[in-house]
């Protein structure tokens, strides 16, 4: 026992000790924290160096399995009290359309090529593997826009919201082919099972947000929020109500089938300046913030590189190919078609470019559902390392792709702003025009 503890405090060490270090050796190379991080992972993990270390036994591996999970609901609440519910509401649609669109597509044909690529799959094995790759990871989402000063931009909220939808359309998804694959229920009936729970979390979740409006409306959660500052003795009661909420949140999503991220964001959302009180929201979201950036960041991005075995991929030369088809498929699926549907909604064409980068990235979602399908036989090791690669592939990719394009489009609201001032009064210069909404940069 000692031992194995041993063995766990000092991966536990090298990992975030070194995750924050190269984190910051890569922000000064122009970079973002997170793909130093990641590498930070690989090198640690059974692909490298693990093995040579002994940090990468059975009991060190399961012990981490926990803390990844602590640490996705810590990014996913933080990304919650980021997000007000009427941010998301005013997206509206176009958002609802672009979470949709930026699944669907790659989902569907991405099962096509799978099959045709690696037939001896089977057509069940095909859509998990293209459905686990379709998903844009809300997490990993979340921490880019937070590193790229993009959180509370109408941009940022955008696609933190397409990215909701996204993983709401892939988690039911994910429940009605696993509902068909392994229980005798016909496929109407699990089609309507799924849809109702969604169905059933989000008016919950809505119900609750009408409720405390109402209550501040007549003044009467102001008093209820007062009497508790004034009656509550114990420290830091603030930030442990807020994980209460949360953990109650993420267990409820978790229970209807929905996985415990969902919860996890939404509880986020429901704890505003309003409902918890301007000052304790600041001082409650400060500390939330250092925790998570100071220890569950930079250990959960490390974790999702340790838990990869690129030695696997090297099995047979199949595996291989499918492994660099689906990266590329991965990448481009994403870029293009949130791109494409960026542009439809009249986004100029850098800031259409950077949504797509950053729509490209993967996370937690996909590694539970493949941990789920490896359990149950429906995945085999080769296939998990293959949709876990996939994933640290295209989330290192995805902020070094979208940086410069984020670094255009600043550079174009900067010039949109000084096309809108009017020259001084006397000098005989006509007012500059403003630029077409079609041009204004969103960000």
């Amino acid at each position: 026992m000692v031992q194995a503890t041993t063995e766990f405090l000092i991966a536990l060490f090298l990992l975030v000790a070194l995750a924050i270090i190269v984190g910051e050796i890569f922000i000064r190379l122009g970079q973002v924290a997170l793909v130093g991080q990641l590498l930070v992972g690989v090198v640690l993990g059974p692909t490298l160096l693990g093995p040579f270390l002994g940090i990468t036994s059975a009991a060190t591996t399961t012990s981490f399995a926990g803390l990844q999970t602590v640490a996705t609901f810590f990014i996913l609440l933080m990304a919650g009290l980021s997000v007000s519910p009427e941010q998301i509401w005013d997206t509206g649609l176009s958002a609802v359309l672009l979470g949709i669109s930026i699944f669907l597509v790659p989902f569907l044909s991405g099962a096509a090529l799978i099959y045709l690529l690696y037939p001896n799959l089977g057509t069940t094995t095909s859509l998990f593997v293209a459905l686990t790759i379709s998903i844009t990871a809300l997490p990993v989402l979340a921490i880019m826009l937070r590193e790229f000063g993009l959180m509370k931009t109408r941009f940022g909220t955008f696609l933190l919201n397409a990215s909701v939808i996204n993983e709401l359309t892939a988690v039911t998804a994910f429940a009605i082919l696993l509902s068909v694959t392994t229980s005798t229920a016909g496929v109407f009936d699990s089609v309507a099972v799924s849809i109702a729970t969604v169905g059933l979390f989000l008016t919950s979740i809505l119900t609750i947000h009408m409720a405390l409006r109402a209550l501040r409306q007549v003044r009467l959660w102001d008093r209820v929020v007062a009497k508790f500052r004034e009656t509550w003795r114990s420290r830091e009661a603030g930030f442990g109500i807020l994980i209460i909420i949360g953990l109650g949140s993420a267990l409820y999503s978790q229970y209807l089938g929905l996985t415990f991220v969902v919860g996890a964001f939404y509880a986020g959302l429901l704890v505003t300046p309003e409902s918890a009180g301007q000052r304790e929201h600041r001082s409650v979201s400060l500390l939330f913030e250092a925790v998570t950036w100071g220890f569950f960041i930079p250990l959960f991005f490390a974790l999702v590189g340790f838990d990869t075995d690129f030695r696997d991929l090297f099995s047979t030369p199949l595996a291989i190919v499918l492994f660099a088809a689906l990266c590329l498929f991965a990448l481009m699926s994403k870029i293009g078609m949130g791109a494409a549907v960026s542009r439809t909604l009249r986004w100029s064409r850098h800031e259409s470019l950077a949504a797509g980068w950053l729509l490209t990235s993967r996370g937690a979602v996909e590694l539970a559902m493949a941990t789920i399908l490896l359990g149950i036989g429906i995945f085999n090791v080769t296939t998990f390392t293959i949709v876990a690669g996939v994933g640290l592939v295209t989330t290192c990719l995805s902020p070094i792709g979208a940086r410069p394009f984020i670094r255009s489009v600043t550079l174009e609201r900067r010039a949109a702003e000084e096309a809108t001032r009017q020259p001084p009064i006397g000098s005989g210069l006509p007012p500059r025009s403003l630029l077409p909404d079609e041009e204004r940069p969103i960000l």
